[in-house]
């Protein structure tokens, strides 16, 4: 039939075009094994090799979590800043705090937090159960007044008295500051968010939609990727903030006000973006709105460059599959 019109159309003068066979003409996205070579798969859990935690201590470490009697007026928890049915946020530029206070950072997501680098945007503290612990004594947080404190509130619940023995078993007096960091930790350590990111990262080609793929494409060729890798794509290093341009917020001096040292001002634990889909608004002072604003400030500000739209957008796209709701 094929050659029938072809001799036709020979006869007639006019033009025919071959059959279209989308197979060869549908333009696949490749993405490569080395474009993917900085990048990892979750882990199951982020506790240290051999030493996962007993079901009793993560158990009391989620009712700690979601405990409200560690705040002053016993109404604020680490779930309220750290809401995990909505992507481990509050989606707050500054949450609230004791008697209305409020934080002067964004409070980052709590998924996957265990695996990060060290904890808060200024990195003070060097693990989840040590973090766990400043915001309950903080004064514009939960605003207990002392450690004596949140160990005597909590000896008021004999449920906590039981929870701790179980959870400890063989300290004598298990009820202690120190241990309900180790809760709370043990907890957190189980915040993990496998995406269809990690299942494209394990080989499964249909995991991404060819819009994503694109995106991803689009993220390591504008070299967001130097920054943003590994397991967190980011958490593990610090950076100062307006590399390139100037950060338009010069009151938060970052991690100098920690160390002092002239050379860590303006600089921050360059953030995970794992579940950013999710944690709008963006970055330690919260002054992005939107995804793509985020990646339009950072190119910007950090590589000198100025994304389109539509770049940021399919940047963006990509970022979607790296999040997962908790419920």
């Amino acid at each position: 039939m094929i050659a029938l019109l072809a001799l036709l159309a020979c006869s007639s003068g006019e033009k025919v075009s071959e059959p279209v066979n989308p197979q060869f003409t549908d333009a696949v996205t490749q993405v490569t094994p080395q474009e993917l070579a900085a990048f990892s798969a979750l882990p199951a859990n982020f506790f240290p090799e051999g030493k996962q935690a007993s079901p009793e201590l993560i158990s009391l470490g989620e009712k700690l979590f979601n405990e409200r009697l560690l705040s002053a007026d016993a109404d604020i928890s680490c779930a309220s800043c750290h809401t995990l049915e909505t992507g481990g946020v509050d989606g707050k530029q500054f949450s609230d705090g004791h008697r209305g206070a409020q934080t002067v950072r964004n409070s980052p997501t709590v998924f996957n937090a265990a695996g990060h680098t060290a904890q808060f945007w200024d990195g003070r503290a060097p693990d989840v159960e040590s973090q766990a612990l400043g915001p309950i004594l903080a004064a514009g947080e939960m605003g207990m007044p002392n450690e004596d404190t949140v160990v005597r509130v909590l000896k008021e619940d004999p449920k906590y008295i039981e929870g701790f023995k179980s959870a400890f078993p063989g300290e004598k007096d298990p009820l202690t500051f120190k241990n309900v960091g180790v809760a709370i930790g043990a907890y957190e350590r189980t915040l993990v968010t496998p995406s269809r990111w990690d299942a494209f990262l394990a080989g499964d080609q249909s995991a991404l939609t060819e819009e994503e793929k694109k995106g991803f494409k689009e993220f390591t060729s504008a070299g967001c990727g130097a920054c943003h890798n590994g397991q967190l794509i980011g958490g593990q290093t610090f950076m100062k903030v307006g590399i390139a341009v100037p950060w338009p917020n010069q009151t938060d001096f970052g991690k100098f006000n920690v160390t002092k040292l002239e050379g860590d001002k303006m600089v921050f634990k360059v953030p995970s973006l794992r579940n950013s889909a999710l944690t709008a608004p963006y970055f330690h002072d919260g002054s992005a709105k939107t995804l793509p604003e985020a990646v339009k400030m950072m190119a910007h500000h950090q590589l000198g460059k100025e994304l389109t739209d539509a770049q940021a957008e399919s940047i963006s796209t990509w970022l979607g599959s790296t999040s997962k709701r908790y419920k």
